[in-house]
């Protein structure tokens, strides 16, 4: 099953040089297992092909539910030189949160992320 990202959590994003920062926070603790397992440093590399052109460094920070994503060569030489409309990322963060997790359907209904369940889920 698909399970877009801005279902199970929410993300922040800001600028490292030409590099760029995002955190990726589960809504609940059950939730973390599906980021860490799922939202790879790959999968993100993935979903930003074109706009990061460097490495993807990924961190797990599981006492806050968290991925901390450092993605390498994305801003066009960063905020004081860069002529990219984010030049300091901010944006990255919600380009994040439409990446989708295939997760098997029995975990995702496990979890309370099944279609039917989806009137629940994302609690903010």
């Amino acid at each position: 099953m698909k399970v877009p990202l801005w279902r199970i959590a929410h993300a922040r994003s800001g600028d490292k040089g030409d590099a760029v920062n995002c955190g990726v926070i589960a809504y609940r603790q059950e939730w973390y297992p599906l980021l860490r397992d799922y939202l790879t440093a790959e999968r993100v590399k993935e979903h930003f092909a074109g706009i990061c052109l460097g490495e993807v460094e990924r961190y797990e920070l599981p006492n806050l539910w968290a991925l901390n994503f450092v993605l390498h060569n994305t801003l066009g030489g960063g905020g004081t030189i860069s002529l990219k409309l984010d030049s300091q990322g901010k944006t990255i963060a919600s380009a994040m949160l439409l990446l989708e997790l295939e997760v098997p359907d029995e975990l995702a209904r496990r979890l309370g992320l099944a279609a039917e369940d989806s009137a629940g889920a994302g609690a903010h």
